[in-house]
């Protein structure tokens, strides 16, 4: 009989040493990614590069849902009022992040592609022109938000309570939206082209002030103004102002894959048309699902005060699980773009499933944990007897479907890395408006559903859009896309 010998087995004492060795190169792999690398990540292992990527984009994410519970942790001591503010006037921001986050798709495509065609000059320039884009689009947001917060509050089915009292907390939020413009779309740009570990540091510096100056203006600590629930968007603004502020150092200093400079920004009207192009789908494409946010909040909104509060505390919490799973999202959505850039298609495919199948065993646990133990979670912001069942009703419901969101997160991020964006934008207008609207309205009418059935809609059509979002993913058309 022939064959290789088996190995002998390790003699004794040998594995406490290997397994050291093996924690120790994972252990250094993590400071590379944390520290920042110039890891070409069109070649070598892809477990290596989606680590070196996804590991700062899931702390930058961390960071940002931590804050996003912290800060309703602290609003919730400010009455029913105060957290349906929140409530409300984050659905209208949600259409701020979604242009934010649009504008960052287009960017983010063009920057990693050039990247892969070992362009940098031209990502930096495009990055320039990004930024420009994003500083034209803040102005008339902040002009409308401005003059007409206390309209828009209304609108969405505040109560004269709720105007009354977070009528300073929108006008200050939506006046200062260049702020989370910037933020966002320089982070893009970062990650477009590989520098994801500068993107965590300016995010964990924004978020971390913040948190530091939330509480301090909404109790008026010390020598600072005690501005309830308005002191929150001012905390929130100044400290995204300060991680833009870092950003923009960051990008002068010129250390990283992108260093724009001065002539970057002047206008040049093909690159912004290519940019517009692409955000203007990208920007369609959040626009569609967080309209859809909207939609659910009018629905819930006339169950009263105390649905809408558990409802924005189960969602914050929802969002403090799927935040971090974007880091995986981004981290694949890098590796597309680079890799169709450096002419490897099936390395970016590869690098998608890998990512789709981590993230589906992270978010799925986390899932289960929230089914379990959603009483005692939703008992940290709050224990009112009217405002608790609501809260614990969405995050059980909602936190049901984990599984289904993980691949659909990755996939959907994939086509948009590939410059794809018209794609999950159809797949987001049928999931969201021809589904998940309608149903939330239909079930919630049913005395057996009530809020309840918004929340089994919103677990329905992400359940949905993520099977979609596969299926249409394994044709490969995305491989062609030009950018």
């Amino acid at each position: 009989m022939t064959g290789t010998a088996a190995p002998p087995p390790p003699e004794p004492g040998e594995e406490a040493p290997r397994a050291a060795s093996r924690a120790g190169r994972a252990l250094g792999l993590l400071r590379q990614a944390v520290h920042g690398t110039k890891q070409d990540y069109t070649e070598g292992p892809i477990e290596r590069a989606l680590v070196l990527l996804a590991v700062p984009m899931v702390l930058e994410t961390l960071l940002e849902s931590l804050f996003a519970v912290v800060d309703i942790f602290f609003v919730a001591h400010l009455g029913a009022d105060a957290i349906a503010t929140v409530g409300l006037t984050e659905s209208m921001m949600s259409l701020i992040y979604a242009v934010a986050i649009g504008l960052g798709i287009g960017a983010a495509a063009v920057v990693a592609r050039r990247i892969g065609e070992h362009d940098p000059s031209r990502a930096s320039h495009a990055g320039g022109q990004a930024i420009l884009l994003g500083i034209l689009v803040s102005l008339p947001i902040s002009l409308i938000g401005l003059a007409f917060a206390p309209n828009l509050l209304g609108l969405l089915g505040g109560s004269a309570g709720v105007r009354g009292t977070g009528s300073g907390y929108a006008r200050v939020l939506l006046g200062g939206n260049a702020a989370v413009l910037l933020l966002f779309l320089i982070n893009a740009v970062f990650r477009g082209a590989g520098d994801a570990s500068i993107a965590m540091r300016s995010l964990w510096l924004a978020s971390g002030c913040n948190m530091v100056l939330g509480p301090l203006f909404i109790f008026g600590v010390g020598p600072f103004p005690r501005l309830g629930v308005t002191g929150a968007a001012v905390g929130t603004t100044i400290g995204r102002s300060i991680g833009v502020l870092y950003q923009v150092r960051q990008l002068a200093r010129r250390r990283g894959r992108v260093a724009i400079r001065a002539g970057d920004f002047l206008p040049d009207v093909r690159a912004l048309g290519s940019l517009i192009r692409l955000s203007g789908s990208g920007i369609l494409q959040i626009l569609i699902g967080t309209a859809s946010w909207l939609a659910l909040v009018r629905v819930l909104a006339g169950f009263g005060s105390d649905a809408l509060a558990g409802y924005t505390i189960g969602i914050r919490v929802v969002v403090f699980a799927l935040l971090p799973s974007w880091g995986l999202s981004n981290a694949a959505a890098t590796m597309v773009g680079q890799n169709l850039g450096a002419k490897r298609p099936d390395r970016a495919e590869r690098a998608v499933w890998m990512a789709a199948w981590y993230n589906m065993w992270v978010l799925g646990t986390i899932g289960v944990l929230f089914v379990l133990f959603a009483p005692g979670i939703i008992a940290i912001f709050t224990r009112d007897p009217a405002i608790a069942p609501s809260g614990v009703a969405c995050l059980r419901i909602v936190s049901a479907g984990f599984v289904f969101y993980a691949y659909g997160m990755v996939v959907s991020n994939a086509f948009n890395g590939a410059g794809d964006t018209w794609t999950p934008t159809v797949l987001n207008l049928v999931c969201f408006w021809l589904l998940e609207v309608p149903l939330a309205w239909a079930l919630s009418r049913l005395p057996a559903f009530g809020p309840a059935g918004v929340y089994a809609a919103i677990a329905i059509a992400f359940s949905t859009l993520a099977l979609a979002s596969s299926l249409v993913f394994r044709r490969g058309r995305w491989k062609t896309r030009k950018v």
